[in-house]
């Protein structure tokens, strides 16, 4: 996987975080988006990531995930 890959999310990722949806939860499995990057540093320094992946799904919202929660498309 690389920053521009279109991606699927396969496992069941609950959030809160939807603007339309503010506070209600939103499983985003079967959703696609766009990869925006892939969380390596910080400040320089690097790190490792719990949810390391960034996926851009609208112009306004994006989550993190885990390698294994997003298939490239």
């Amino acid at each position: 996987m690389k920053v521009g890959d279109r991606v699927r999310v396969t496992k069941s990722v609950v959030v809160y975080h939807y603007p339309k949806s503010k506070n209600q939860p939103l499983d985003l499995k079967g959703m696609e988006g766009e990869i925006i990057d892939i969380v390596t540093n910080w400040q320089g320094r690097p790190v490792s990531a719990n949810l390391p992946i960034v996926v851009k799904f609208e112009k306004n919202f994006k989550a993190h995930f885990r390698e294994d929660e997003v298939e490239v498309i």
